[in-house]
């Protein structure tokens, strides 16, 4: 396919009026690589290194084992769609560190395109980060909520369950690693209703969307007590709002693995890059 034929369907299918983000500072480093309009914008085409795609690898972070794996399989003339254009370490003071410099040399060599929907792919849809979580627990979705950056990025649904503890087993099936949870809640899930928000949900704005919706239980990605969660942390003790964690990583693969049948669908052959989850995050 014509990359830039892909590119713009992407934008057509993704990319909504109203939607913003901001990675320059975190992408300043490897500024010599990045496109002119991801530049202005933060979403869509980061490095535009060739004119036909063949292959399509779908993956959370831009990581080195994920970018040497492609390398390893000898790509060229294909594409990396990563849901982060910068690679997520809980430990590093800006939290997010960009691809390697070298390997994205070798990208470019390769003619294997980088292409980054964070915002967009949070963005209530069917695609979309938290959708694809909840479908995975079995929670029949609700409405959305939680807006950011001009996107609804949470959901509300309901759950068969009615134990915290059950929940908790079913999310560490699906996720394939133990879970985080602060109880700071009953056991019960109240009217088996439960907040999903894949990715960081732990600030304090959010989880009073939630504590007005009367829902004692939050699913999401991040719950690590540091300076930036403390608010969150006091907020959800005060309202009783039990915090589940399963990984910034474990909780937005179900997305970038349902962009595999995406791209599929627009005849391009497509897969899902397995990394490894930051179990600190959870902590």
């Amino acid at each position: 396919m014509e990359a830039d034929k892909l590119y713009q369907q992407l934008e057509k299918d993704f990319i909504a009026p109203g939607l913003s983000d901001d990675w320059g500072e975190w992408l300043a480093p490897i500024a010599g690589f990045v496109c002119d309009n991801f530049k202005r914008r933060s979403m869509g085409l980061v490095c535009d290194f060739n004119e036909e795609i063949n292959k399509v690898y779908a993956a959370v972070f831009p990581s080195n084992a994920v970018m040497e794996k492609i390398l390893s399989d000898g790509a060229q003339n294909a594409m990396l769609f990563v849901h982060h254009p910068a690679v997520w370490n809980i430990a590093a003071p800006q939290v997010f560190l960009p691809p390697e410099a070298g390997l994205l040399r070798q990208f470019k060599n390769n003619g294997i395109s980088v292409y980054n929907l964070h915002v967009p792919l949070d963005n209530f849809g069917e695609y979309s980060t938290s959708v694809s979580l909840a479908r995975v627990l079995g929670i029949k979705i609700e409405k959305a909520f939680a807006p950011y950056f001009g996107a609804l990025c949470g959901v509300f649904g309901q759950t068969e369950l009615t134990l915290i503890g059950d929940l908790k087993d079913k999310f560490e099936k699906a996720v394939g690693h133990k879970c985080g949870l602060y109880r700071y809640g009953l056991d019960g899930i109240a009217k088996k209703k439960v907040a999903v928000v894949a990715g960081g949900g732990n600030e304090a704005g959010l989880l009073k969307e939630i504590a007005d919706e009367g829902v004692n239980v939050l699913l999401t990605g991040v719950i690590a007590k540091n300076e930036f969660s403390k608010p969150a942390h006091e907020f959800a003790k005060r309202h009783k709002i039990n915090l589940l964690g399963g990984t910034h990583y474990s909780t937005e693969k179900f997305a970038c693995i349902a962009m595999v049948d995406y791209f599929k669908k627009l005849g391009l052959s497509a897969e899902f890059v397995a990394d490894q989850p930051t179990m600190e995050d959870i902590a």
